[in-house]
């Protein structure tokens, strides 16, 4: 809830600020654009500050289940008699493997994965969308309760999601920067 700072325009003579809060609860997204429609699906993980207490699992534990349940999640949307072959580019996390995730792809076969380099974000296409999200959706917001912040996330998906072609080319814009280098 502790708000994403970017630059921003201001009043002249007058700072823009936005406030803090001591609050450590998390919420992560989890989602997957397609790249050929721009279609685009996400899921979401509430995180409080005392989730390991709460639960006894780790935050490893807590995000290999939520991985677990978002590749059952592209495997409904994405029926193997429709698309016999769904190939997802993941990163290195921690909760990106083990058996959790083993089981999840045992139950959609027609799920592939493919592991981007360690340290190569700049490879992984949704991390430009991950940045116009929240700029979109969190910079230089503080929000109140982590439902707020749930909804704005959720609201900044939707619309997105309404104009895949804005989508599109941020895939695309990136594919372009990253072929020209």
């Amino acid at each position: 809830m502790v708000p994403t700072l970017a630059a921003t325009l201001g009043v002249k003579g007058h700072r823009p600020t936005v406030g803090t809060r001591d609050n450590k609860d998390l919420l992560y997204m989890l989602a997957v654009v397609n790249l050929a429609t721009a279609a685009l699906h996400a899921n979401t993980l509430e995180s409080p500050k005392d989730a390991k207490k709460q639960t006894g699992q780790s935050k490893t534990r807590r995000m290999q289940q939520a991985f677990a349940d978002h590749l059952r999640h592209v495997g409904r949307m994405y029926p193997q008699e429709r698309n016999p072959e769904v190939v997802l580019l993941i990163d290195n996390a921690p909760w990106h493997r083990g058996q959790l995730m083993n089981e999840a792809l045992a139950d959609n076969p027609h799920l592939r994965i493919y592991r981007l380099p360690s340290y190569s974000p700049q490879l992984n296409p949704i991390e430009q969308f991950w940045k116009k999200l929240r700029r979109r959706a969190t910079h230089n917001r503080l929000f109140d309760t982590l439902d707020d912040l749930k909804g704005s996330l959720r609201s900044s998906v939707r619309y997105f999601q309404t104009v895949p072609h804005k989508v599109k080319s941020i895939i695309e814009g990136r594919a372009k920067r990253t072929t020209t280098k």
